[in-house]
């Protein structure tokens, strides 16, 4: 899969989105100020979120409170979202800065803004992920889709799956739990690789709702390409989705381990060059186990293995060793050779 310039895959270091969500409360400044951050942070690209009220609920969401809000749902986004004048500036900003920016559309106005000024894909939340029309509606762009699977099953996901297929389109499934923070409990990293054994197509990653950097970071070992976590300047900072979002520090560190992660991740189980001078001392050699003269048959009493490894006969040989005959005399932990044994 490719999102802009950025290859993602197996062969690739994770891709990490800081996703800023609603964080910014609306305030485009505190916007750029998280993305400047999250750069800085070694931050590669960040996602939005496009909410058009109007296109994107009903006035019975006007009745329907979240459990991390006090205030209704439509109250909630309509205070939160950036003007679309505001998210197009965003979009420059964060481009400016080398950055990919992209963002999830709550509705299909909010999908045409986003193509009309040109994200190089899109992001599908969770909510979004059985949303059939509104997936086949985003699709037609022909652009990369990023969709969360969150509250969905992988029988409940195959329509969904089936309509970017046919469409063509790079896609990414990312195994997600939507509650905010999600604790252990429900988390399911099993889900990454349920996700690829069931669409070998799709590009597999993780969006993280938990508390801390583990969950991400496990996701990788089981072949998450792209990890998703809510971000924000501060954690102080009053939100929905500020208590399970990390800082520009926590981003970092994300950052950082998942690429060491993936690293050890494609090294074969063999021995290493940089090993060799411990190998030397931390494996054992075949040694007398008492005073032996020569001419003595070795008998598996007569003989240890013990460090260093510097001895001619490796631990691994002891077998070899018994039933052979001395050739000369031998003391007690006298590290054995070839030449000694008959």
């Amino acid at each position: 899969m490719k999102l802009a310039h950025r290859e993602i895959g197996p062969a690739h270091p994770p891709l990490v989105i800081a996703e800023i969500g609603i964080n910014h409360d609306g305030d485009l400044s505190v916007a750029k100020d998280m993305v400047r951050m999250a750069r800085d942070a070694g931050c590669e690209c960040v996602k939005h979120q496009t909410h058009i009220v109007e296109d994107e609920m009903t006035a019975e969401a006007q009745q329907i409170f979240p459990p991390n809000a006090d205030v209704s749902i439509w109250e909630v986004m309509k205070r939160c979202a950036l003007s679309l004048e505001d998210e197009k500036e965003l979009k420059e900003y964060t481009e400016s800065l080398g950055m990919i920016y992209i963002s999830t559309p709550f509705s299909r106005a909010a999908a045409d803004f986003l193509n009309d000024i040109d994200v190089p894909g899109f992001k599908i939340g969770s909510g979004e992920a059985d949303n059939l029309p509104l997936i086949r509606h985003i699709a037609r762009f022909g652009k990369p889709i990023i969709l969360s699977t969150g509250m969905q099953t992988i029988e409940t996901m195959r329509a969904s799956v089936q309509i970017l297929e046919e469409a063509g389109v790079d896609y990414a499934l990312l195994e997600c739990t939507n509650l905010y923070p999600s604790p252990p409990e429900i988390v399911s990293l099993k889900g990454v690789t349920e996700l690829k054994a069931a669409f070998p197509n799709a590009t597999v990653g993780f969006s993280d709702h938990s508390i801390g950097p583990s969950m991400a970071l496990a996701s990788v070992a089981l072949g998450a390409t792209i990890l998703e976590r809510h971000y924000t300047d501060s954690r102080y900072r009053k939100g929905p989705d500020i208590s399970c979002s990390m800082d520009p520090a926590e981003l970092k560190f994300l950052i950082d381990r998942s690429k060491e992660i993936h690293t050890a991740l494609h090294n074969d189980k063999k021995r290493t060059g940089p090993e060799e001078d411990v190998y030397r001392f931390a494996r054992a050699s075949v040694v007398a186990d008492k005073d032996l003269p020569a001419g003595h048959v070795i008998t598996e009493a007569d003989i240890w293995a013990r460090r260093p490894g510097s001895g001619d006969i490796a631990g691994y040989d002891f077998d070899k060793v018994v039933g052979k005959t001395l050739t000369t005399a031998v003391t007690h932990n006298q590290q054995l050779k070839w030449s000694d044994l008959n």
